[in-house]
């Protein structure tokens, strides 16, 4: 029981002290804002912020921009592909080369952070992805999941063809 009791107190003394670095960081933060010398990106150790980063923000095993799983995100987010719609619920070995090319067309146009949105969106929609450009796709989806932070930010490229 005294074991148990200690151990309340402690935390106990724990919270507080937390609460109390926190509350004089709050006054240090407003202080400065005050002041004009607060950072522009600075925020209140209270403050809960609900802004998304649009990199990813590596808190995350996956990033869910990044996700292929569907269930991570229901939100379909159509990338000027509407016309794709009408081969929903198609196999993807059922494609003509003429309808791959459709696919080839919005894929070649997608920067390449934009491609794993994409598929979600197919998957969401229904859509399979033809067998004639599924290989590169994965490839460039794989690419950008283990691609280390280190080689640069390509951000803005696009996916070659």
């Amino acid at each position: 029981m005294v074991i148990f009791l200690v151990l309340l107190v402690s935390l106990a003394c724990l919270v507080l002290l937390v609460f109390g670095l926190s509350l004089i960081g709050h006054k240090r933060y407003e202080k400065r804002v005050e002041q004009g010398t607060a950072k522009p990106d600075e925020t209140s150790p209270f403050e809960v912020t609900k802004e998304v980063p649009e990199e990813c923000c590596g808190q995350h095993a996956t990033c869910e921009r990044d996700s292929l799983l569907a269930a991570v995100s229901k939100e379909i987010i159509y990338y000027d592909d509407e016309e794709l719609d009408e081969f929903c619920g198609r196999e993807s070995d059922q494609y003509a080369d003429k309808e791959a090319d459709l696919f080839a067309n919005v894929f070649y146009e997608l920067k390449e952070v934009e491609v794993a949105g994409w598929v979600r969106s197919l998957q969401l929609r229904g859509i399979e992805i033809p067998d004639q450009i599924k290989d590169e796709v994965l490839l460039i989806v794989r690419e950008r999941r283990f691609r280390p932070a280190s080689s640069g930010d390509h951000s803005n490229d696009k996916v070659k063809k």
